[in-house]
């Protein structure tokens, strides 16, 4: 699932088993990681669970808009989370040169 260049993978098997909780990744277009520990939730909100370090820019708690039940709901919420999500990974590649 791509959005803008970034690309969600589920860790959690949503089109197994209907949840509305789970663990993901994003990746990046420069191939870096983020982790995602998601909900389905009408409140919008991110919160960081893990801080940056040089191999991936944290692990956030996030909110999804919509039921994860296939590939197309889970584009349509990265396609909802991706402005938060790329301005912390904007963040990170800010971050990552004083650490090199």
């Amino acid at each position: 699932m791509n959005v803008g260049g970034f690309t969600l993978g589920a860790i959690t098997d949503f089109e197994a088993e209907p949840t509305d909780t789970g663990d993901a990744f994003v990746i990046a277009p420069d191939g870096s990681r983020g982790g995602l520990v998601w909900e389905v939730s009408p409140k919008r909100y991110i919160q960081e669970v893990c801080a940056f370090d040089q191999d991936r820019w944290g692990v956030w708690a996030i909110s999804f808009p919509y039921p994860m039940k296939d590939r197309d709901h889970a584009r349509k919420n990265l396609a909802a989370v991706l402005p938060d999500l790329k301005e912390r990974w904007e963040e990170w590649k800010r971050w990552l040169p004083e650490r090199q």
